[in-house]
């Protein structure tokens, strides 16, 4: 399973990627889209959405399960990944280029996980 070094994660299983500019985007990890099966759908928010950390964006929905979605960090959706309305299955392909959703105005919240520390929660969640 893939954990790349330079993200954040949340221990509900997403990830945030920074950018220099102070946006991020957000997506869901190798390990959720493995415990998910293959992705059939996906409902996102709409842009302009302004939202918590912790707060339901969307959910997906597998063979297996319908899951939400939540953001791990505050924002305003600046953008929806329209690609994956059409293919969602690149969730299961690449999952850490199929970004969901693009926050501005964000405010990282605390609870964030580095990869050595997302790694060790896996470890223990097993």
């Amino acid at each position: 399973m893939s954990i790349p070094k330079d993200l954040l994660y949340a221990k509900t299983h997403e990830w945030v990627r920074l950018t220099q500019d102070g946006r991020a985007f957000i997506g869901i990890t190798d390990h959720a889209q493995d415990a998910l099966g293959d992705v059939a759908f996906i409902n996102l928010c709409d842009e302009d959405e302004n939202f918590n950390a912790g707060d339901v964006i969307g959910d997906i929905e597998s063979i297996k399960a319908v899951t939400d979605i939540y953001t791990p960090i505050a924002g305003t959706v600046l953008s929806v990944n329209e690609e994956l309305l059409d293919s969602p299955e690149l969730i299961n392909s690449e999952p850490y280029g199929a970004w969901l959703v693009e926050l501005g105005d964000i405010e990282i919240n605390d609870d964030l996980l580095d990869a050595d520390a997302y790694e060790l929660f896996l470890a223990e969640e097993d």
